[in-house]
């Protein structure tokens, strides 16, 4: 029988968890399953724990074996996201396990990696089909991989001292001229995460839109508007300081306001692995604290 293959990834994180590492570890090796660890996880583990399992060490989806399983993710969100960024268009599956706090992507449970484990390893869960957003700058300042987006991308004043404008157009017609502090482009994905605490909407994942959300914009008439995830939409940005930043998910980039941004769809999905007790609104209710009403005990 052909043994496993499994890539794990990681970041630097709280020691306190290197028990629920050093478990996720003993559960793989018991089963044989060959593990792929991304090489500076594996330096940080190195310094916290002695594991003396044999590891094969990867720095990108290409260093992988094309029959390789899945990656599991071990932390937060934000790590989740950048595990999206690294497999790219290779079209691995992804699973996370939390050692975070809020968890909306990464939801397995710390407490129930065995359980969830068993699941994946029997093949009882399902893939959820994840679109991204991917930008274009007009003087190709954005190598390729540091241009796409799972949560959001998004374009905020370079200082404090003054507000910019952001003159979108969408699809050839004049969208609005932001006067904000920024303006965020989300996902169904990230919907729930910058652009919520900005008032824009939940959008299930598979609804074929994305969200453009004005941060503290000075005309408060200007609302959250859901757009056609096939609309292109094009920025151009007035600064005092003719600077701005760009966020695509977790990576920041400091630019010209000669610099013109182009985002659309990107071309490929991310593949999440949801098991069998996985629904999306139980998940809302639970992050989202819904329902914790005395009224409804």
């Amino acid at each position: 029988m052909k043994e496993l293959a499994i890539a794990v990834y990681g970041r630097e994180f709280n020691q306190s968890v290197i028990g629920y590492v050093v478990e996720l570890f003993s559960y793989l090796r018991e089963r044989n399953v060959q593990v792929y660890i991304y090489s500076d996880f594996h330096n940080f583990l190195k310094k916290l724990c002695k594991v003396d399992f044999k590891f094969k060490k990867f720095k990108s989806y290409k260093d992988l074996p094309k029959d390789i399983s899945f990656m599991l993710s071990l932390g937060g969100d934000g790590t989740m996201l950048a595990a999206a960024t690294l497999i790219k268009d290779s079209g691995i599956p992804i699973a996370g396990i939390n050692f975070g706090r809020l968890g909306f992507l990464a939801n397995i449970s710390k407490n129930n990696i065995e359980e969830a484990l068993d699941q994946i390893l029997s093949n009882k869960y399902q893939i959820q089909k994840r679109g991204l957003l991917q930008v274009e700058t007009s003087d190709g300042s954005l190598a390729e991989g540091e241009n796409i987006a799972l949560n959001d991308v998004t374009v905020f004043r370079s200082d404090s001292s003054a507000m910019i404008t952001v003159h979108a157009v969408l699809d050839n017609e004049l969208l609005n001229s932001y006067w904000a502090d920024g303006l965020i482009i989300a996902t169904p994905t990230g919907s729930t995460a910058y652009s919520l605490s900005c008032g824009g909407p939940i959008i299930m994942p598979g609804s074929g839109n994305f969200v453009i959300t004005p941060i503290s914009p000075h005309n408060l008439n200007v609302r959250p508007i859901v757009v056609n995830e096939n609309m292109k939409l094009k920025l151009d940005i007035e600064s005092r300081t003719e600077k701005y930043i760009l966020s695509c998910d977790s990576k920041s980039y400091t630019l010209s306001t000669k610099t013109t941004l182009t985002i659309s769809k990107a071309p490929f999905n991310i593949n999440l692995i949801r098991l069998e007790n996985d629904q999306y609104f139980s998940i809302l209710r639970e992050k989202l604290l819904w329902g914790i009403d005395v009224r409804n005990y």
